[in-house]
């Protein structure tokens, strides 16, 4: 299943029903009179967040969404009846735009959350009741008021608890791949990954969601390599575990460039709790992993660990403390090795 996470839709509420122009004529019965009802309101549009989705890929298929008009109103005073609503399921997470891709107009961030987007147009009055003491016999009815139409933008921030960034190639894909049961692309080149991953990680009776996001690279926020579009589906984790590749010459440089670029993306990114994750230690000496930690630690306060995605090397110590952010407690600072565990 492709992974899409912004469209562009149209929708319209239904049009009201007409009014009735109707006069009672029946046999043997004397004073006639109007009788025309009125019309059925029409269908209103309405968004549903629903938990089993993750994607827009629905939308693809199909951009325009129009709710059915009322019924006409009919003679003996029946009113028309009311068209059903149009209800469009998408995933929690989803932001409603304006055409302006500025403006946010709801943000469906709960399951079972419903808002009416657009509603639907009254039905016109039927000749009975525009019925005076001085105008006994109106032929007057009027036509539905027309529905509502609008052009919308739908943009998918994905809910997690937890968010992986860092350069690509930095293992993120590999460490989903190890504490969740996600199965995402892995590669020995960058940019393997190309849409948002996510994953489920229990650990200590805790059990919360990881999303990985494809790499950042410098300029990112200028639209280099895949650009920071992706950033999005982080802003609403509680914690980013931020990996670093081990292998680079200088880890406090790629340490850097992340940071900046999540200064430069906003939305309260540089902000949010942090771990640093020093990743693929099991290909360097343990004498250059104590070098590159003590130089991690001279340029952020938040917590440096060391682990490895391929042989599993700490993760569980690392979940722990994710799993600490999540519950909004303290993270331990020396969470104790556990080179043998196998998630």
């Amino acid at each position: 299943m492709k992974f899409l996470d912004q469209v562009k839709i149209f929708v319209k509420s239904g049009d009201g029903g007409n009014g009735c122009l109707s006069f009672r004529r029946e046999k043997y019965i004397e004073f006639g009179g109007p009788d025309g009802g009125d019309g059925g309101r029409g269908g209103d549009v309405v968004l549903e967040a629903v938990q089993n989705l993750n994607t827009l890929i629905d939308f693809r298929y199909r951009q325009h969404f129009k709710a059915p008009r009322g019924n006409g109103g009919m003679g003996r005073d029946r009113t028309g009846a009311a068209a059903e609503e149009l209800v469009i399921k998408v995933p929690v997470g989803t932001q409603v735009l304006a055409e302006d891709r500025e403006t946010l107009l709801h943000d469906m961030d709960e399951p079972g959350k419903r808002v009416v987007i657009a509603r639907g147009g009254d039905g016109g009055f039927g000749n009975a009741h525009y019925k005076t003491a001085t105008n006994q016999a109106p032929r007057r009815a009027d036509s539905g008021w027309p529905g509502e139409e609008a052009w919308l933008w739908l943009r998918l921030k994905l809910i997690a608890d937890a968010g992986l960034i860092g350069l690509p190639n930095a293992g993120k894909s590999t460490f989903l791949s190890r504490v969740t049961a996600a199965r995402p692309k892995i590669g020995d080149y960058p940019f393997t990954t190309l849409f948002p991953n996510l994953g489920v990680a229990t650990v200590g009776g805790d059990e919360f969601v990881i999303a990985d996001i494809p790499g950042l690279i410098e300029g990112a926020h200028e639209g280099a390599g895949l650009g920071d579009r992706f950033l999005g589906h982080v802003e609403r984790t509680s914690v980013l575990l931020h990996l670093i590749d081990a292998t680079a010459e200088d880890v406090t440089e790629s340490y850097r460039v992340i940071r900046e670029e999540l200064a430069a993306y906003g939305g309260g990114l540089d902000e949010k709790p942090e771990v640093v994750g020093l990743n693929k230690c099991d290909s360097i000496l343990d004498e250059e992993i104590d070098e590159k930690i003590a130089a991690l630690r001279d340029v952020t306060d938040s917590p440096v660990l060391a682990l490895s995605g391929v042989s599993g090397y700490n993760l569980k110590s690392v979940l722990h403390t994710l799993a600490a952010y999540v519950r909004g407690e303290v993270a331990a600072d020396e969470p104790e090795d556990d080179t043998d565990w196998k998630p």
